[in-house]
């Protein structure tokens, strides 16, 4: 223990003692005045003469027990006030569990030139050196709660406890730690827990040493219910990093060659950053460079940014965007220029893959609808085949056919039969063979007049920028729709549009298909006449076909698992294994089982993973960090879940704890020194 006490609110201690301290000491200064007496003789004057020196406001200070005990009770509450702390070293008790975190934060450089998770590991063999013989240790990594594992279970044997710490890997993934407080909890769940309550010598409670930032996306729902957690806070408060918190690209619907590029870029460090150079790569070649973000601090409130750009009269710029044509296939990638300094390298650049562009290919099954066609071909697509019922049921027979399109769009007509995979678009019908099904009775199928709409999801890419409030339907189908379907992962119902009596517009995924039903003809509505239609258009044609956000191959999270589909396999004439080439030239061989779809992974590093052979969709993968809780470096004060459940957390420091005196000073010395001084005052007890 280190015996050098620090004083954690001493500039609140120094007050009082201002105070306090010139206070007491004026009592004892100050005497009683008396009151003024005639005399009737002169032989009385040495005695008025006394008088009038008691009558002085001030005395000299003698030597008075009570005024030392009460000067001494003074400076104990004074001292407490200042709350003395000191640095005391930990030993390991009975029972240990050491949580190690492993996640993308500990790979942080920012203590004496190593990484967080090498501190963690030097740490956690130090308390291993402190296990008394009879004592036992076990080893837990996690990052999020697909990797939370045990390294080695309960043992007292310490060389194999330091070789479990050791053998503890770095990894990019995000920090959760429920997984792993279940797993230092499964040793003790058949333990009734009133056992592991502490109880003087005879505790039997474990200690749960978390080495960690602290920093878990689940920190609000934690709680250890059988073990006293102790957190080992790793990490600087002054760590600098600059990163990438936003990544997207999308192809122009309107212009396929254009590739527009958005990033955003986030400063987690002290202090402002100016002039931060921004490059993107296509394909290895430097394309374009940006010098003009400005990012402040993200600690920083909105008052200290507005006064930081009235003194300087600069806007701060997180974000930048580029927009260029490419006719090809391509991997972009955008980082920042502005590495020295920087902590954290994981989150330094991102990567998105560019598949090619393809032109939209649609079918429109329909006796004939002017106001649809008119929309379509306003979208100027290069693809566009319009057929009768008829000449549908003798494409859908051929699987090589009807499979070339991207989207099909059924005008009043409900088909037989649908391909096994695909996007489809229902006007006054419903898809065949699903659980959503339109009502009926002894007439036919029910039918709603004079209909209105109710509310609409505004933030959905269908109806994103489109007023749909004058929009009136003359007659429309009352859809069913199930609510077991919530039930069911592979089936999906969500209301697009809400009328004054039934949905309007469905969207509705049930296996490998999307099917969007609006319940209304639009030629029993007044929807053709509104401008709102072929924007309703535009937007179904490119969300059923490349996506909700209209966006590329986006990037995976670390510690993805990839499951390539049979069918792609088989298109790449994959029968028995394939290559998974990582980051840094890293290689994993893969299985390709008899059956069944193929997993690969997890992908536990940020960078690009190829597959050799290529498999169609998954040629190339980009793995991109992308999270402002893991790119913050700042550590967190307090062990994540250490309030719960009357678990208490102890923020340490190189193999140290914070040890506060103020509780001792008052329980040992202030409290006796009352008791003392109210015996001497009441005995008259004098030096």
């Amino acid at each position: 223990m280190s015996w050098l006490p620090s004083f954690l609110t001493w500039p609140t201690a120094a007050i009082a003692a201002a105070i306090a301290v010139p206070a007491l000491l004026l009592l004892y200064f100050l005497k009683l005045r008396r009151r003024e007496m005639s005399v009737s003789s002169t032989l009385l004057w040495k005695k008025t003469i006394q008088d009038l020196q008691v009558n002085a406001p001030f005395q000299r200070l003698r030597r008075n027990l009570l005024l030392i005990l009460q000067m001494a009770i003074l400076v104990a509450i004074l001292l407490a006030m200042a709350r003395p702390a000191v640095n005391a070293n930990v030993s390991a008790g009975k029972l240990s569990v050491i949580l190690i975190d492993r996640s993308a934060s500990m790979s942080a450089t920012d203590v004496e030139g190593r990484s967080r998770l090498d501190e963690a590991k030097r740490q956690a063999r130090e308390l291993v050196a402190t296990m008394d013989k009879d004592a036992s240790a076990m080893v837990i990594a996690f990052s999020d709660d697909r990797d939370a594992r045990t390294i080695q279970s309960f043992t007292s044997d310490k060389v194999r406890l330091r070789a479990a710490i050791d053998s503890v890997e770095p990894s990019d993934r995000l920090t959760r730690l429920g997984e792993a407080y279940r797993v230092a909890e499964a040793p003790f769940v058949s333990i009734d827990p009133e056992q592991l309550r502490p109880a003087g010598d005879q505790a039997r409670a474990p200690d749960a040493w978390l080495f960690s930032d602290g920093r878990a996306l689940d920190a609000g729902r934690l709680g250890l219910r059988v073990a006293r957690l102790k957190y080992w806070r790793i990490g600087s408060d002054a760590a600098a990093n600059i990163a990438i918190v936003a990544l997207s690209a999308k192809r122009s619907y309107a212009r396929p060659t254009e590739v527009q590029v958005f990033a955003r870029f986030a400063n987690f460090g002290p202090e402002p950053a100016e002039g931060v150079g921004v490059l993107l790569w296509v394909d290895g070649q430097v394309q374009r460079v940006d010098q003009k973000l400005v990012l402040l601090p993200e600690r920083w409130s909105v008052e200290q940014r507005q006064k930081w750009e009235r003194q300087t009269g600069r806007q701060a710029r997180a974000g930048v965007d580029f927009a260029f044509e490419l006719l090809t296939s391509a991997v972009i990638r955008v980082e920042h220029a502005s590495k020295e300094g920087d902590m954290l390298r994981a989150d330094d650049a991102a990567q998105i893959v560019v598949p090619p562009p393809k032109a939209l290919a649609a079918l429109i099954v329909t006796e004939g609808n002017y106001y649809l066609q008119r929309a379509i071909d306003s979208m100027e697509l290069k693809n566009v085949r319009i057929v009768k019922p008829a000449e549908y049921a003798q494409l859908v027979a051929d699987p090589a056919k009807i499979g070339q399109y991207d989207v099909i769009v059924f005008d009043r007509h409900s088909p037989k039969d649908l391909p096994p995979v695909g996007n489809f678009v229902y006007f006054g019908c419903v898809p065949p063979g699903t659980v959503l099904k339109a009502a009926e009775d002894s007439g036919g199928r029910v039918l709603l007049k004079d209909v209105g709409v109710l509310d609409w999801q505004r933030d959905h890419a269908l109806v994103r920028n489109i007023n749909l409030q004058r929009l009136y339907v003359a007659e429309m189908l009352k859809l069913e729709l199930p609510s077991q379907l919530a039930m069911n992962p592979a089936m999906r119902t969500q209301t697009i549009v809400e009328g004054t009596l039934g949905p309007l517009v469905v969207l509705h995924r049930e296996g490998r298909s999307a099917h969007l039903v609006v319940s209304f003809s639009i030629l029993e509505s007044n929807w053709p006449l509104r401008q709102s239609f072929p924007v309703f258009i535009h937007n179904t044609m490119v969300y059923m076909a490349l996506g909700g956000d209209m966006d590329l191959r986006q990037s995976l999270p670390p510690g993805t698992t990839p499951v390539l589909p049979r069918l792609s396999l088989q298109q790449a004439g994959i029968a028995e294994q394939l290559r998974l080439v990582g980051p840094q030239g890293h290689e994993a061989a893969v299985r390709v089982p008899d059956t069944g779809d193929v997993a690969i992974g997890p992908l536990d590093a940020v960078g690009l993973y190829t597959t050799d052979p290529p498999v169609p969709g998954f040629e190339k993968m980009a793995v991109n960090l992308l999270d402002e809780n893991e790119s913050n470096l700042l550590p967190a004060e307090r062990g994540p879940g250490a309030a719960a459940d009357g678990a208490t957390a102890i923020a340490g420091t190189g193999g140290q704890t914070r040890v506060e005196l103020w509780w001792w000073i008052l329980a040992g010395v202030a409290v006796p020194l009352c008791l003392v001084e109210w015996w001497v005052y009441t005995r008259r007890v004098h030096l």
